[in-house]
């Protein structure tokens, strides 16, 4: 799993060596999930998003990981101009920069979602026309150059690994939690329509992409699953995110995509069955403190594929926790078939030195597992 800008401050604090936090910054707005440079960009860069890319893999490399290359494609939603509707000595009241109308309260980190930028129909067509005017200003062949076209397959050795919000968590962004699950029943119509639009949008720009670079892995973001199981129902997600899957995976497989995984917080089993119905390789993470072993899943379903797995909370304990966890795993690692690492980011609190031990002894177990030397 990839770095928490929390933890890499607070592996700074204990002696950790990295610009890390001098060259990227969080985002400023619940939408947005990704890193972004602390110095200029051009607007493209947001959508073909690669700004993240060498700063983390030269993070990961410095501690012996392999070197991987961070990619994604992002709509261009975020892309409206951000304006102060109310300023008073208790709270602000700000049009964002993704359409969303929010309040700030000053002196906490509180913030009030207010307006949707997606509410009805009329609402999402505004929104449609809009995106399509982003992309013809943004998304053009010579800025989709520029930005992967480093990345090409070359004499440097490295996997990419590229990202794409999902057919269930872009909604989320659009609507709110409760009104996009609410629009399931009352507006199926138009949640279908933002699946087809979103679904175009993507094997218009990956045709493109996808001629320059080759990842071995893609992964949907979706997160539609808690500690208690998904947000939606098996059925639910066969009518409306299946479809989206069976469209675009045969798209992504036959233009040189190695293995294309969901990536879903929780507990997630409930919803295997449909999702690899739908041509899905894998899953991400495996989310041991939502109660997801992964031995019980492997047996279960031997053909599907994880990251993940390692129960994060092992590396804030102490080495014997960490071996206890290598032990446990050392099944599905010899099946092959899994990148075992922590069920998500290392926790802020975890020791550095416990974060070193961690990688280093991965390494010497996948070696000793697959018979050769570490």
């Amino acid at each position: 799993m990839g770095p928490w800008i929390k933890t890499v401050r607070e592996f700074t604090d204990q002696g950790l060596n990295s610009d890390f936090t001098e060259r990227l910054c969080s985002p400023e707005l619940p939408t947005e999930n990704l890193f972004y440079t602390t110095g200029p960009y051009e607007e493209y860069q947001r959508y073909y998003n690669t700004m993240k890319t060498d700063v983390v893999c030269d993070y990961e490399t410095s501690f012996g990981w392999d070197p991987l290359k961070r990619v994604s494609f992002r709509i261009p939603f975020i892309s409206y101009d951000a304006a102060i509707i109310e300023d008073t000595p208790e709270y602000m009241v700000r049009y964002d920069r993704d359409g969303w109308v929010r309040r700030y309260v000053k002196g906490r980190d509180l913030v009030q979602e207010m307006k949707p930028v997606v509410e009805d129909w009329k609402s999402w067509e505004a929104h449609k026309q809009h995106t399509r005017e982003q992309l013809v200003l943004n998304c053009t062949p010579e800025n989709m150059e520029k930005a992967y076209g480093k990345y090409r397959e070359g004499d440097e050795h490295f996997s990419i690994r590229f990202r794409l919000s999902g057919f269930f968590w872009l909604i989320r962004d659009l609507m709110g939690v409760e009104e996009h699950l609410v629009n399931y029943m009352l507006e199926p119509d138009l949640i279908k329509d933002i699946n087809r639009f979103q679904l175009d949008i993507y094997k218009e720009q990956l045709a493109g992409i996808l001629d320059i670079i080759k990842p071995s892995t893609l992964f949907f973001e979706e997160d539609y699953s808690g500690a208690n199981g998904p947000m939606i129902s098996p059925e639910t997600f066969a009518e409306f995110i299946s479809p989206c899957y069976r469209e675009i995976i045969p798209f992504l497989k036959e233009r040189g995509v190695g293995q294309v995984f969901l990536d879903t917080d929780g507990d997630f089993t409930l919803m295997i069955p449909e999702m690899m119905a739908c041509g899905i390789d894998g899953v991400l993470p495996v989310d041991v403190n939502a109660g997801v072993d992964i031995i019980k899943v492997r047996e279960a379903y031997p053909s599907l594929k994880f990251w993940g797995g390692f129960d994060k909370l092992a590396l804030v304990s102490d080495t014997a926790a960490i071996e206890a966890e290598f032990r446990r795993l050392m099944p599905v690692i010899r099946q092959g078939g899994c990148i075992i690492c922590t069920d998500h980011q290392a926790a802020p609190h975890t020791p550095l030195e416990n974060y070193r031990y961690y990688v280093r002894r991965l390494r010497e177990v996948m070696a000793e597992c697959r018979g050769t030397m570490a």
